[in-house]
């Protein structure tokens, strides 16, 4: 048996053995610094990559035949848009594709992968307008498929119906507390906005689609929360006293006269007598 001077010498140990995670880093001076942000995102400058890109990279994407008049009208927004940023990006309307690439004067490295995404936003029947906004540093989006929490096509509409509400009521209230743009087609949800709002964003639709918790209640934190972040005794203080909790109400099932059979047993059930003319050839 461990004496119990062992047992504290190895607690002891583990107490001071260092992660492997943060063993080879250093505080910094500006770890602790409140006036530093460090979510800031801060602007290309062309002088970083004065030489280009080395190689061509370019990315296509399909788009649905209902799309397909609206697109050809669109293009010549969507083509200046992509032309500051040295991108350049063709329209194939008989393959029924759209395709963006690479130029020589292309500096930003990361463009390419925002006017990808801006050719997605395009597909998925988001206007040109509000797309071209993906090229910003600080917008991002998310497409969210709802068609996969749900078989029904009845209760998928109802529960689509109920996320958008009377008149858009209710998803122009989550678009005004997250700043994001919210837009339902079909089966999928495409948002866009900053990193800070897709979250709640994604978390009510997914629980509105999975039958957990109503739009409205979702709603109802997220106004709590942005007065809770008005007082700046609570702003980085545990919320979770201040916040409604909902309970899911499941209604019990009706019962239904079943009807029973006989009672078991496990016995055979009586034979029927026969004749005893049947053992006989005359009886046939």
């Amino acid at each position: 048996m461990t004496s119990m001077a062992e047992v504290e010498q190895s607690e002891q140990n583990l107490e001071n053995k260092v992660s492997k995670k943060n063993k080879n880093r250093k505080p910094k001076p500006w770890d602790d610094d409140p006036n530093i942000d460090h979510w800031k995102i801060e602007k290309f400058d062309p002088a970083w990559n004065p030489t280009g890109m080395l190689e061509v990279s370019s990315f296509s994407r399909y788009f649905p035949q209902h799309r397909e008049k609206y697109l050809e009208e669109s293009w010549p927004i969507v083509e200046s848009a992509l032309k500051q940023h040295g991108v350049s990006c063709m329209f194939n309307l008989v393959k029924g594709f759209m395709t963006v690439s690479t130029t020589k004067e292309t500096r930003d490295p990361y463009i390419i992968v925002k006017a990808r995404d801006l050719i997605r936003l395009l597909a998925r029947s988001v206007p040109a307008p509000q797309a071209i906004k993906i090229l910003e540093d600080e917008m991002l989006y998310d497409i969210i498929n709802i068609k996969i929490f749900v078989r029904n096509k009845e209760r998928f509409a109802r529960r689509r119906d109920q996320l958008i509400g009377p008149n858009s009521y209710t998803l122009k209230e989550l678009e005004r507390l997250t700043n994001c743009y919210i837009l339902v087609e079909g089966s999928t949800v495409a948002v866009m906005g900053s990193f800070k709002g897709l979250r709640p964003v994604r978390w009510t639709v997914e629980e509105c689609m999975e039958n957990i918790l109503h739009p409205k209640c979702n709603i109802m934190i997220l106004k709590m929360k942005k007065e809770l972040e008005k007082d700046p005794a609570l702003a980085n203080g545990n919320w979770d006293r201040f916040l409604p909790r909902f309970k899911r109400k499941i209604k019990p099932f009706a019962k239904k006269n079943m009807r029973r059979g006989p009672p078991y047993t496990p016995f055979h059930p009586p034979q029927p007598q026969v004749s005893n003319r049947v053992n006989f050839m005359d009886f046939y």
